[in-house]
């Protein structure tokens, strides 16, 4: 249960949903609160499909690339690494920046499922984790930070309005912190398999 949880909340950091959250209202601020709601419930359930797709295909593909276990952790944590960097220094309007415009039709999948939910970080991640973890581990894991992330989404409305964007920012900058050690600790990790593995060869 503990492995589950702790997989669950590496993966929930990677969501980003408190993150999300100023731009999926940016990114909706033109369609009506309850079609709001409709539509980041049904891009969240299409980025769960594809997790959970990469959750059991994505060994196969990584076999069928004849990319190594720690090739995908040494490349994972420089992607988590890079992701924790922006969410610790956000950009600003100073460093050129510019708010999310606000879409003119109806997202399916990008940008909303694809990559703000499940970017490849949460893939790389997920792969990672199938190697060494059961199906019924992973399923959990997803399943619990993904019911997270769709609680904060869909309450993002609420979150902005109660918190402000000082608060989800501070917010963002700590799993952000938290993503800098998992991204260290992963790059350690495969550095290791890598030395292992010469030392046999």
């Amino acid at each position: 249960m503990i492995n589950i949880l702790s997989i669950a909340l590496n993966l929930f950091i990677l969501m980003d949903a408190i993150g999300n959250v100023p731009i999926f209202c940016s990114l909706l601020k033109d369609i009506p609160v309850k079609k709001q709601r409709t539509i980041i419930f049904r891009e969240l359930v299409i980025a769960l499909l594809l997790i959970i797709f990469f959750n059991f295909v994505g060994d196969f593909l990584l076999d069928l690339l004849k990319v190594s276990q720690e090739a995908v952790m040494i490349a994972g944590s420089i992607i988590l690494f890079l992701i924790a960097i922006k969410m610790i220094f956000p950009a600003t309007k100073d460093n050129g920046y510019e708010k999310a415009k606000p879409l003119e039709k109806e997202p399916f999948v990008v940008p909303l499922a694809v990559p703000l939910v499940a970017g490849p970080a949460i893939l790389a991640a997920v792969i990672l984790y199938a190697k060494r973890e059961s199906a019924l581990t992973m399923v959990s894991a997803i399943g619990i930070a993904w019911g997270a992330s769709t609680i904060i989404l869909l309450a993002g409305a609420s979150l902005k309005k109660l918190l402000g964007d000082k608060v989800l920012s501070a917010g963002e900058r700590l799993m952000g912190l938290i993503l800098t050690l998992i991204a260290v600790q992963m790059f350690l990790e495969g550095l290791k398999l890598y030395s292992s593995d010469l030392y046999l060869k």
